[in-house]
């Protein structure tokens, strides 16, 4: 079993998506940061485990799945359906094996798929933890294990 904490905050429209496409074995935890859109409800009624974090910010909403996680392999997710689901298995699978302890996913974003400074910060934070840590990175993916 692998936990997958989904952050979220007004992602009503996602949901149905992001959940139903989450391969079995994995146990979706929903962390509710403070949607007015009925998120929480739609997520509970997909069978997700949902967790409300008062404090705003990605971050916060994280600590919260973190800690209401249970699994040995935790997992984190956008909740917005800009990832598939069973692209987490290829993910999970090196540290389910054992062979890392820590997996992030990398994206190739079309042109004009982020802002300019999302895109600026990213590589630059990607390049410093390369050079740092001597690990292949071209990307803080927000799909990781």
């Amino acid at each position: 079993m692998v936990d997958v904490i989904l952050p979220v905050l007004d992602e009503v429209q996602a949901l149905p998506r992001v959940l139903a496409g989450l391969p079995l074995g994995l146990r979706p935890i929903v962390v509710d940061n403070g949607s007015s859109d009925g998120s929480a409800s739609v997520a509970r009624s997909f069978g997700a485990y949902v967790v409300t974090e008062p404090r705003q910010g990605f971050g916060w909403a994280c600590l919260a799945g973190l800690h209401a996680a249970t699994a040995d392999v935790v997992a984190f997710m956008d909740a917005d359906a800009s990832f598939r689901g069973e692209d987490l298995l290829a993910v999970v699978a090196p540290v389910i094996d054992g062979r890392a302890d820590l997996v992030l996913g990398a994206r190739v974003a079309e042109p004009g798929a982020w802002p300019v400074h999302a895109r600026l910060a990213n590589r630059v934070l990607a390049t410093g933890l390369r050079r740092w840590s001597g690990l292949p990175m071209s990307d803080l993916g927000p799909m990781r294990a």
